[in-house]
């Protein structure tokens, strides 16, 4: 079967349970928080912790002008793996490409949605103007819950954006 790439407001329409998992795991901390591993150049692995934005209709992430934003650039591929939590194991991870944003309405809205949901940053040090917009396409999903840090039999639920 060929994967096809979707957003994120279509795997909330095929997928609710998917997306409200990865929204809540990915908010665990009250803001958005991941690991966003790409390619270098030299086809090896990269990996980093940003800051995803999900909103209605997608999730989107401000890259600084750095190695990883180079990487989205040459080769959109990627994978977004939400941090741990503290009382289990519990993880939403997701695989797919990368697409640069162009529209600065939509950039409007993400930068005032980042900043809202971190209240007492410095924004002029962070510069969000110099910093590449994407979002992030999904092709496929997994989500693992367990009971607890050490669960011997964590359930795993996996799907794929087929066409």
């Amino acid at each position: 079967m060929k994967t096809r790439s979707v957003n994120w407001e279509i795997l909330k329409k095929l997928r609710p349970d998917l997306a409200a998992a990865g929204q809540e795991l990915f908010y665990q901390y009250g803001l958005g928080l991941a690991f966003l591993a790409t390619i270098r150049r030299n086809g090896g692995p990269r990996l980093h912790p940003i800051c995803p934005v999900i909103t209605k209709t997608g999730l989107y992430a401000f890259i600084i002008p750095s190695p990883k934003e180079k990487d989205l650039i040459r080769d959109g591929r990627f994978a977004l793996h939400s941090y741990a939590s503290e009382d289990n194991e519990d993880a939403f991870y997701f695989t797919g490409r990368a697409v640069p944003v162009k529209d600065l309405k939509l950039r409007t809205k993400l930068e005032e949605q980042f900043q809202a949901e971190r209240p007492g940053l410095d924004f002029d040090a962070l510069d969000m103007k110099r910093q590449s917009l994407f979002e992030f396409l999904i092709e496929t999903v997994l989500l693992t819950r367990t009971k607890g840090h050490g669960d011997p039999d964590p359930k795993h639920d996996i799907w794929h954006a087929e066409v």
